[in-house]
């Protein structure tokens, strides 16, 4: 009964939808992410490269084995340094996008907790806090104007 509860209040406390609107978006970006490397940034690298396509680029270790009808008796053994390459690039693009999402939420974040500034809400706990350090403020001066 302890661990039901347990779950009740993780998933009451929005944890939970918090996680799964993650997954879903990130499931969302990763299409994106997966379009804008092989269908924009592909073609161009290939196209430098005389037309090379990166993604079957491979070492072949072991031939594939076919019969007189051509049907493959043993796969070919292949390291596919193309799809590695690709997989960096992907990498790359994801990293740096999510540090430019987080570098504009930090920026947000940042002037959302100034309380001077009024061309965005300030959070309640941020506003109670600043007044609570206010009146600390003026009660530790006037106990020095008292001494």
């Amino acid at each position: 009964m302890k661990l039901f509860n347990e779950f009740k209040e993780f998933a009451v406390k929005g944890n939970m939808m918090d996680m799964a609107i993650g997954i879903i978006i990130g499931a969302a970006f990763n299409k994106v992410i997966d379009v804008l490397v092989k269908k924009v940034m592909l073609p161009p690298l290939s196209l430098l490269t005389d037309g090379v396509n990166f993604q079957n680029k491979k070492i072949i270790l072991k031939e594939a084995v076919s019969n007189i009808d051509g049907v493959v008796i043993t796969e070919e053994v292949a390291i596919g340094y193309g799809a590695l390459g690709e997989a960096f690039i992907d990498f790359t693009i994801i990293g740096f996008t999510v540090f430019i999402v987080v570098k504009f939420m930090n920026q947000l974040k940042k002037k959302a907790q100034d309380t001077k500034d009024v061309t965005v809400a300030t959070p309640k706990d941020i506003e109670l806090l600043d007044k609570l350090t206010q009146l600390m403020e003026e009660q530790n001066a006037l106990l020095k104007s008292n001494k």
